[in-house]
């Protein structure tokens, strides 16, 4: 029978790209591999799906897409959207089961790469079916270290996190301030905690993981967690560090709510920057998830008309209840209404603001394009790295503060734009950092740094180059069982 390998990933579309990024570079190493890729149900709004799966059914036969049964939710609301997830993923498992065994009927599954989100289906594949089962971390090596060492700072204390003044030591990273953990971790009661510690204890039972980074990128810290500092207590499974692994420019990621002009975005977006100066504009976009409050709309907008700087700015409405997390479709932002009175008048000769979605990735290899203002969600890291983009890190949610931790103090590719305790960003820092990325000295450091990291990333995708090494033998692993 056809070889396959099986991809789960959790239902939201930028997990679901990544994994659909790996199965096209499988394909690249192993031509004769059949992708089989598993959709449980979306818990939340996060992105359109439809039209990205059928883009890659129609461009990729080898890539096949399997529909999971609907499954409904017990849970009504939650603190952290990883909630949902995990429900989801629980209520799913047995759906997997089925869909394993169907596969089976027809391929020779030489491997099953879960979403560390759907953890829960682990043992699955490799006690019940004997399905060798790997890992796979969306986020960064920093991310995965703190992940691995959850349950060694779990036994350290009794308290939460949110209630620990101090900082964390965690093998392969500077001093981690509690509130700079992981948000789901923040609370050892919340259910979100309780399935990333079970995860984390769980995974080192994997026969691989797999990482959506570099080796020059993280070098530290991949080496920490490889000589197994971060599982002290338990085997590191082998780590394959095969990123980046991004969406192709131009491709159309389902990001966000579908707008009423969505078809003309991205004409008008890069026709605008082609009329801008060379590394003069910069670029506000914070994800699928990321809203603001009006009164934080309103403070970015008054900072960036006072920075002076060229900008393209991607809005989506104010939540309801002041929610930091999107879960339901956004309707289209009235900008008249959000901004203070005259601003895009006064503005429109060096600004542009569209609604809900722009093509981020063709918008950041834009050669007008000088910096992003981010979320510091790992793709956009990513993506802003292999076009040697400089970033001013804005965490919204989910690991990003730690991600802000290691952009700034240990890749030196951000500044770090400082809120409030309440999370609140004044119009004044928003014009600092802003200026500071354009214009001060060390922006223009960050800048050099992230040009040769747009340089690394290449080489490392390139044919022996430390990504491609990997895949090799990622591959090799499934062939010899290990």
């Amino acid at each position: 029978m056809d070889e396959a390998v099986v991809l789960y990933p959790s239902p939201t579309i930028g997990h679901l790209i990544s994994l659909v990024e790996l199965g096209k570079h499988l394909l690249t190493h192993q031509p004769s591999l059949s992708i089989h890729i598993l959709m449980p149900t979306e818990p939340y709004s996060a992105g359109k799906m439809d039209t990205y799966v059928s883009s890659i059914s129609g461009t990729f036969p080898s890539i096949k897409f399997h529909h999971l049964p609907t499954v409904t939710l017990s849970t009504t609301s939650a603190t952290h959207h990883e909630t949902f997830i995990f429900e989801v993923l629980r209520l799913s498992k047995p759906l997997v089961h089925e869909q394993l065994l169907s596969i089976s009927k027809n391929y020779t599954i030489c491997g099953i790469i879960i979403d560390f989100l759907a953890t829960s289906a682990l043992s699955l594949a490799t006690e019940e079916l004997n399905i060798p089962a790997y890992i796979y971390i969306t986020s960064c090596a920093s991310f995965l270290a703190s992940y691995l060492y959850l349950p060694t700072l779990h036994q350290k204390t009794t308290k939460s996190f949110r209630d620990i003044k101090e900082f964390h030591d965690i093998p392969g990273l500077p001093p981690i301030r509690s509130t700079d953990m992981v948000k789901p971790f923040l609370d050892r009661e919340d259910d979100a905690y309780i399935n990333f510690l079970d995860f984390a204890i769980q995974t080192p039972e994997a026969n691989g993981i797999i990482i959506n980074t570099f080796e020059l990128l993280e070098s530290k810290v991949i080496k920490t967690i490889s000589d197994g500092l971060c599982v002290p207590n338990n085997r590191t499974p082998p780590l394959f560090c095969v990123g980046p692994l991004i969406l192709a420019e131009g491709q159309r990621a389902g990001g966000g709510s579908k707008s009423s002009s969505d078809d003309a975005v991205p004409d008008e977006c890069i026709t605008w920057l082609d009329s801008q100066p060379s590394q003069s504009v910069v670029f506000l976009c914070f994800g699928s998830l990321g809203l603001f409050t009006k009164d934080q709309l309103r403070e970015i907008a008054i900072g960036l008309e006072k920075s002076g700087q060229r900008f393209l700015w991607v809005v989506r409405n104010p939540p309801a209840n002041d929610l930091s997390v999107a879960i339901k479709a956004q309707r289209d932002p009235d900008l008249g209404s959000l901004f203070p009175d005259g601003f895009l008048e006064r503005t429109k000769e060096r600004g542009l603001v569209v609604k809900l979605w722009a093509p981020q990735v063709k918008i950041l290899n834009h050669s007008s394009i000088g910096g992003f203002v981010t979320h510091c969600g790992w793709n956009s890291t990513l993506e802003a790295v292999c076009a040697g983009v400089p970033m001013v890190a804005w965490p919204l949610y989910a690991e990003q503060r730690l991600n802000r931790v290691v952009l700034v103090e240990e890749m030196k590719l951000a500044l770090s734009m400082n809120e409030s305790e309440d999370g609140f960003v004044s119009a004044d820092e928003v014009e600092t950092k802003v200026r500071g990325l354009m214009e001060s000295e060390e922006g223009e450091l960050i800048r050099e740094k992230a040009i040769a990291m747009k340089n690394a990333a290449k080489a490392a995708m390139d044919e022996g180059g430390s990504s491609y090494t990997a895949f090799s033998k990622l591959i090799e692993s499934w062939k010899h069982g290990k």
